[in-house]
């Protein structure tokens, strides 16, 4: 990946700087159209939602109501004070009555935090549920889709897609959604409550609200510009940390040790700059606003004493209405922020939908056929293919194999090779023509049963973190242990296995950086040779050995060839000198055919080619 991929935004991002502000929210294109959409996967959970919407009125009713009922069990205790401190005989503080306040207020609130947990229950449910089934459409979707989407997209994207952006939607349908009715509900009883208390004193606070938004977004825009600053450095930073990771080895050879710590300084220091300006405008933000709500309150609290002294309200009724007031703007600041998490969200669920209407796959045949005792007989019939229409990289392409027959495809980079393997197994489509197995066009075959019939060895070994002897077995399910090193030692590999201190039980890394590259090889050729397939693709994988393990791997390339109808992508000419038919391939198309000697006697391009590397290959040795 280059280093500027690494400097956009990751998706799936949920910070937006403090209190929701600040960073720059990722967009949808079609936010109606995605919204509609997404609420389709929710269709089958009605019930649940409206189960999760119910309970969560309650439990947001229980707790607006709880200040006011708190006021009172005030109002009262200040009433018995009042009247101690004025010597009214047999006055006193009614405990009793505070007592079955307080009794009234555990039991409101309880029943609010138990509603709260049936609303979480239901809705982490639904959310799984909704999620699971997207997630499978995804898998599902990925493994319809034709090789050339994924060789137009760079693996991490595709990542990104389909775990990240999925896990956006997760989290957002877990929590975002419950907030977002708890939010509403609380804003429509706060202000319910607040009128019944005095009308005057809700319009002071409905007044000092939109001083603490002017302020707010005034803030929020100018540190919007510093966080797509900080954004853009960290990016530069990543790219810079991974390109000097990966190639310290380089750095280190050429001398450039100093040229990379500058040079991650002065990019550090960058991001020292605009992250410290980010946070520090951001940061801002709640000051301000406590600073224009406590000025709110102090009125709220004249306002309200002078309400008392008139006895238009109670003294109880100005502590409940404080509350009331702090609770007003908590619920304004949580949907603004989960109307950017949802917009995030949106965008996540376009991208997600995008994979999902993807072109897929021809579909299999109505009726396919199956090749039971397959012998090897390739044709390839007038076969015409290109990667856009009208721009043909293979034309009018005919070639005959027969059972048994070691076919070498050689040329330069760039002439089709890959491409023609390709299309065999049908990894892409071809425009016209057929491509024919034993006399079956391979259109007729599904596709699982087509690529079953290949064991393929590339250039690039591809080994997962697991055993060896995993590693092997993954050539045929089922297969026992003595197959597996039985496949082994015909591969050349049973000594160096038996070497290892855990034997075949040695785990290999992630990259399987633990054993060279001979030694992976060479266990790509065990598991082929395990899988027993009746043809071979093969992709010469020498280059990078020493000769000792080339003689090796050569051998057991050898031994695995034998009886099988082979297609060897040559590198090296003078490792194909005894294959049966060579096909020399230019800009798309078999330009030469024939043995190597036939070919060497034309005196034409593949000889040319052959002598360029051997005459290379002796001034090297010389």
């Amino acid at each position: 990946m280059s280093k500027h991929g690494k400097n956009e935004p990751q998706h799936g991002r949920r910070g937006f700087g403090p209190h929701g502000m600040g960073m720059p929210v990722q967009k949808a294109k079609d936010f109606k159209g995605t919204l509609k959409r997404l609420i389709t996967y929710l269709k089958p959970y009605k019930g649940q939602l409206l189960a999760v919407f119910i309970t969560a009125v309650i439990s947001t009713v229980f707790s607006i109501v709880s200040p006011k009922i708190m006021g009172k069990a005030t109002t009262k205790l200040f009433e018995g004070l009042m009247m101690k401190l004025k010597g009214v005989p047999g006055a006193k503080i009614d405990f009793e009555y505070i007592g079955h306040i307080i009794l009234l207020l555990i039991g409101l609130y309880l029943l609010s935090a138990v509603f709260a947990y049936i609303q979480q229950y239901i809705m982490a449910g639904v959310a799984q549920k909704t999620v699971y089934h997207l997630r499978k459409e995804v898998e599902e979707k990925l493994n319809r889709l034709p090789l050339k989407y994924f060789d137009a997209r760079t693996h991490g994207e595709i990542l990104s897609r389909a775990v990240n952006d999925v896990d956006n939607i997760s989290t957002t349908l877990q929590q975002s959604l419950t907030q977002l009715i708890t939010s509403i509900v609380t804003l429509i009883g706060v202000i319910v409550m607040m009128l019944s208390i005095s009308p005057l004193m809700t319009l002071i606070v409905v007044v000092t609200l939109p001083l603490s938004f002017i302020a707010t977004a005034s803030i929020a825009k100018k540190s919007q510009g510093f966080f797509k600053g900080q954004q853009k450095n960290l990016g530069q930073l990543n790219g810079h940390v991974e390109e000097m990771y990966t190639g310290h080895k380089i750095i280190k050879v050429f001398g450039r040790e100093r040229n990379s710590v500058e040079e991650f300084e002065k990019i550090n220091e960058q991001l020292y700059r605009s992250g410290w300006k980010a946070q520090f405008v951001s940061g801002m933000i709640m000051p301000i606003m406590s600073f224009i709500n406590n000025i709110g309150y102090v009125l709220v609290s004249v306002a309200g004493g002078i309400l008392v002294t008139k006895k238009a309200i109670e003294i109880g009724d100005i502590q409940a209405f404080i509350q009331y007031a702090k609770q007003f703007s908590q619920p304004i600041t949580q949907t603004a922020q989960i109307t950017n998490i949802i917009q995030s969200t949106i965008a996540s669920a376009e991208r997600v939908f995008e994979i999902l209407d993807e072109e897929e796959e021809i579909p299999e045949a109505a009726s396919p056929q199956v090749m039971n005792k397959p012998k090897g007989e390739v044709e390839f019939e007038h076969v015409s293919f290109g990667y856009k229409k009208d721009d043909y990289l293979i034309e009018d392409m005919n070639i005959s194999v027969k059972p048994g027959q070691k076919i070498a495809i050689v040329g330069p980079t760039g002439a089709g090779k890959t491409t023609l393997i390709n299309l065999l197994m049908r990894f892409y489509e071809i425009n016209s023509g057929r491509i024919l197995i034993d006399g079956i066009d391979t259109r007729e075959m599904k596709r699982a049963d087509l690529r079953g019939l290949f064991g393929m060895v590339l250039q690039d070994t591809w080994l997962f973190n697991s055993t060896i002897r995993d590693n092997i077995a993954y050539g045929r399910e089922g297969a026992t242990e003595g197959e597996i090193e039985a496949a082994a030692q015909a591969a050349n590999a049973d000594h160096f296995i038996r070497t290892l201190p855990e034997g075949y039980d040695t785990v290999l890394n992630e990259e399987a950086s633990n054993i060279s590259q001979g030694q992976k090889q060479l266990l790509t050729i065990a598991r082929a040779i395990l899988a027993n397939p009746p043809m071979l693709i093969l992709d010469e994988a020498t280059s990078s050995v020493d000769t000792r393990t080339e003689v090796q791997i050569q051998k057991a390339m050898d031994h695995l060839m034998e009886g099988r109808t082979s297609f060897i992508i040559a590198h090296r000419l003078s490792t194909i000198r005894d294959a049966d038919l060579i096909l020399v391939m230019n800009h798309g198309k078999i330009i030469e055919k024939g043995s190597h000697d036939e070919l060497l006697e034309h005196g034409r391009f593949y000889a040319d080619l052959y002598n360029s590397q051997f005459t290379s290959g002796m001034k090297n040795v010389g």
